[in-house]
């Protein structure tokens, strides 16, 4: 039945001023109607004293870490815990107004398809399934005396792929093909070394041109796109002149390479939230005290790549990057976002250009006539407070594929 949100005041996701008092009509899943005038008997949802925005995207998750890290690659925790973990945090995600994300390493296809079927509550999930990465690269996180041959029973099949461990043209073409096969709609490659990393360092740079065009071809020859970790601009450059899309993290990026990004249109997305989370809290990640040492070191390169980013013209996207079992404030992101530049400009990163990244402009992203009805409710303007994106209880209707998942009103 068609159904009218009204009372509310809009912001549309295309970075317009918020209008007040707008109607918009859902019908089947997607918007019809902005504005006009409600027809008497229709079915109403009155948001009035809320701000209605565009279903929030994080475009950088890893539900399957969603577990105290170290106890999971050291085998402490039994599949039923590290399961019931990941269908927390998939269910917290949806009720912070996250509707879609891209998960960016870590699960396997069975974990989105049970969302998808309703089965347990969660956003809309596009995942590239297990990350490629180099033998003892940012990815490989098994302890130094664990066989290298070991670390595919790390993976638990229809659960958790972390990484595929990938060396050569062959083997990237291989696996590129297997994760793939496995349900993955976009490649993620690490290209240097990360802050969660146990055998590298930030300075180090991994996979050759070479291996990284091969994804880049079999991701081009599936309409798909590849997507790197890179912090230092040496990987940045390999993974650009090899054709990828989309840089993760980026934190090193300074006018020179934003001005090559954007003539090559590579999207970045940053991710500061977990470098805070972090710095507030290593031990409860399941981390060694030493990586917070790393993520001090690229917190302000990180605002840098962003300032440098946005001067070029690049498209910049939003992720939180979020590990280890406390990730109920997703939102935090945005708080963070809308301190270094505009809430507005947060939001629109977390929502249109967030779309545009994921290939999903068509569907999602913008409260407009033809898309999808994925929109969120908070009590208080959040482009005012700011705060409120993560703040699960300020966020008070969710409205998911226009089937009303949360209303607290």
């Amino acid at each position: 039945m068609p159904m009218w949100l009204v009372g509310a005041t809009v912001v549309d996701g295309l970075g317009g001023e918020p209008v007040a008092g707008q109607a918009v009509l859902v019908e089947d899943g997607w918007i019809t109607q902005v504005g006009g005038h409600v027809p008497a008997g229709a079915e109403v949802l009155d948001c009035a004293g809320m701000t209605l925005v565009p279903g929030l995207i994080d475009a950088h998750v890893h539900f399957g870490m969603s577990s105290n890290l170290q106890a999971s690659v050291t085998r402490q925790l039994s599949v039923a815990e590290l399961a019931a973990d990941m269908f927390a945090n998939c269910a917290q995600t949806l009720d912070a107004g996250f509707t879609t994300v891209r998960d960016t390493g870590g699960i396997d296809n069975g974990l989105a398809g049970v969302v998808a079927s309703g089965k347990i509550p969660g956003p809309r999930i596009l995942h590239c399934g297990p990350v490629l990465c180099q033998t003892g690269g940012h990815g490989h996180l098994a302890p130094e005396w664990e066989p290298t041959a070991d670390w595919v029973h790390h993976e638990i099949p229809g659960l958790r792929a972390w990484t595929m461990l990938t060396d050569g043209p062959d083997a990237m073409r291989r696996n590129a093909r297997e994760a793939f096969r496995r349900g993955a709609s976009f490649l993620k490659l690490c290209v240097t070394g990360g802050v969660v990393s146990f055998h590298d360092k930030l300075s180090d740079t991994q996979f050759t041109q070479e291996e990284i065009a091969v994804a880049v071809e079999e991701a081009t020859a599936r309409g798909a796109y590849v997507t790197v970790h890179a912090h230092n601009n040496a990987g940045v450059r390999n993974a650009i002149a090899a054709g990828v899309k989309c840089v993760e993290h980026g934190s090193e990026i300074d006018d020179e390479v934003a001005e090559l990004m954007s003539e090559k249109d590579v999207a970045l997305v940053p991710t500061l939230a977990v470098i805070d989370m972090v710095l507030a809290d290593v031990a409860t990640i399941g981390l060694p005290a030493h990586i917070a040492d790393r993520a001090l070191t690229v917190r302000d390169g990180m605002i840098n790549a962003i300032h440098a980013a946005r001067r070029a013209g690049v498209r910049i996207g939003l992720g939180s990057d979020l590990i280890g079992p406390n990730q109920r404030n997703r939102g935090d992101e945005l708080v963070v976002r809308s301190k270094v530049e505009t809430p507005m400009a947060a939001l629109v990163s977390a929502t249109r250009e967030n779309a545009e990244i994921l290939g999903l402009a068509e569907e999602i992203g913008t409260i407009e006539v033809g898309k999808r009805a994925d929109i969120v409710g908070f009590d208080v303007s959040p482009l005012d407070d700011p705060s409120v994106f993560a703040d699960r209880e300020r966020v008070t209707l969710v409205v998911q594929n226009g089937t009303v998942v949360k209303d607290t009103r």
